[in-house]
């Protein structure tokens, strides 16, 4: 039997690591947003030093513009309004003045070990988003002091660019932004800011906390919807696979199969289908057991006649007697050979009718065929049995060599229960989108309480005479084959009011 294929992620793993597995891969492509805040950081940098190139030209502009004597005060109020410190050198690299000189300091750093536990683990994060990003990271920042000449950005003004700016880390990873501008047209004053820009520090921390929060807040929430739907899924399915491997090593019997009722899911159809399937290979096991010991039953009872009839004809010399001996042993061996034949049959039916591809079937030329057939070979003291042929066609789906079996059945059934100058009827009907076939006899009827009876295997009820010739199974082989095919068999009052109606329903094709 040809094996469906199975993509190779499908059998690695159990259903809940792959629930979860799906679930974290949408986090890691979230938790992707710290190359986007990586961005955010670039950006923010660009725009502080362009921020820090313009109050350095401002500041030039506003010190050129002063006098001499009122320059100290001026680049005190413009360092305390802009909070970064302000400087002025000569052409030959001297310091001339320094905010911080005579006015407060703006900021302040000093990278100690011992600062609080929270301001180290912001930078141990800073860190290790830097790695994961590979980030630029700016060089460590070093106050030259009063040394033009260990001032990058001053040098690139001094050698007659007109304004320059860089990016320094400080000790305790905020970052530090320095610009130099020329003071005149003649380059002989510069000024050089240098600002702490922490805003650029706070708003990233604040950003990546935010994101940090979502995505811890996603993966509890991914991790608790993948263990509901685990509990939900998984859980159930391990229930069945285990019921399913209890009844495969024959415990059927002590396996409850959940049916899941509350569920209207496919998960809960499922457990019902399981649950039925179970029901019936318990019924097919009992069925196996019931028709073995009927089997050994029936076939015990002739082979004990033949037995008896066998130590008989050793016994006497009579010729009657042995004549009557010998009709006893062919009629036994006639009646073994129709069990035989009938068991072999019925052990067939389910598996053969389960793989047999039904076709359209007329059920009216059909019938004709077997009324014909049994009209050619029937004896002088054989009932006659007749067919009321409609008008149109009636058509059904299912195996026509196994209806014509059951139809036959059926007349067989009708015919040993009716006497030799009555007949019978075979006619048909069409009822709610159903085919009928019906078989009515003369004979004595059955009981309302017996007609559910009768169908069942080695069920017999019927003239002495007619035992050597039916073994039992006709209807329940005609049963099988009717219910295989989708149809009912069962026995209805006849419209005449007496002798029995055989009834076989199968669905309009």
């Amino acid at each position: 039997m040809a094996s469906e294929e199975i993509e190779p992620w499908q059998g690695r793993g159990s259903l809940t690591r792959r629930i979860l597995a799906v679930n974290i891969v949408a986090l890691v492509l979230m938790a992707g947003s710290l190359f986007y805040l990586d961005n955010f950081r670039v950006r923010l940098i660009e725009e502080r030093r362009a921020q820090a190139e313009g109050e350095a030209q401002i500041a030039a502009a506003a010190i050129n513009a002063a006098p001499r004597r009122a320059r100290q005060a001026l680049i005190e109020t413009l360092g305390k309004r802009s909070g970064d410190r302000l400087r002025l050198f000569d052409n030959t690299g001297e310091q001339l003045l320094d905010s911080w000189a005579t006015g407060p300091r703006t900021y302040g750093f000093d990278g100690r070990a011992d600062e609080p536990w929270d301001n180290e683990g912001a930078r141990w994060v800073d860190r290790l988003a830097e790695r994961l990003v590979g980030a630029n990271v700016p060089d460590p920042f070093t106050d030259a002091g009063d040394r033009a000449k260990d001032w990058p950005e001053l040098q690139s003004v001094m050698g007659g660019a007109t304004v320059a700016s860089r990016v320094w880390l400080a000790p305790d990873r905020t970052l530090i932004v320095t610009a130099a501008a020329a003071v005149n047209l003649e380059r002989t004053r510069f000024v050089l800011s240098v600002g702490n820009s922490r805003d650029v520090t706070r708003l990233v921390r604040a950003e990546r906390f935010r994101l940090a929060i979502i995505v811890l807040g996603t993966l509890f929430l991914s991790i608790a919807l993948s263990l509901f739907l685990a509990r939900t899924i998984v859980t159930p399915l391990r229930r069945l696979a285990q019921a399913a491997v209890r009844v495969r090593l024959g415990r059927s019997r002590d396996v409850i199969v959940p049916r899941l009722p509350d569920r209207n899911d496919e998960i809960g159809m499922l457990a019902r289908a399981v649950s039925d399937m179970t029901q019936a290979l318990r019924e097919r096991i009992d069925a196996t057991e019931t028709f073995a010991a009927d089997v050994a039953h029936e076939l015990k009872n002739p082979l004990a006649s033949m037995a008896s009839a066998v130590e008989s004809l050793g016994k006497t010399s009579d010729p009657a007697i042995t004549a009557q001996l010998h009709a006893i042993l062919s009629e036994d061996v006639r009646r073994l050979d129709r069990s035989v034949t009938d068991i072999s049959e019925l052990s067939r039916l389910d598996g053969e009718l389960s793989r047999t591809r039904f076709e359209t079937i007329d059920v009216v030329a059909m019938l004709e065929t077997v009324v014909a057939a049994r009209d050619l070979r029937r004896g002088a003291d054989t009932p006659v049995v007749s067919f009321d042929k409609p008008q149109g066609r009636m058509r059904v789906m299912g195996d026509e060599p196994r209806l014509v079996r059951a139809v036959e059945n059926l007349i067989d059934n009708a015919v040993s229960f009716s006497a030799a100058g009555a007949g019978v009827a075979v006619s048909t009907g069409r009822t709610h989108g159903s085919i009928s076939i019906y078989v009515d006899d003369s004979g004595p009827g059955v009981p309302p309480e017996r007609r559910e009876a009768i169908f069942r295997r080695f069920h017999s009820e019927r003239p002495e005479d007619a035992f050597a010739r039916h073994s039992g199974l006709g209807l329940a082989i005609a049963k099988t084959i009717v219910e295989a095919m989708g149809g009912s068999i069962g026995v209805e009052d006849p419209p005449s009011g007496t002798g029995a109606r055989f009834a076989i329903r199968l669905p309009v094709a």
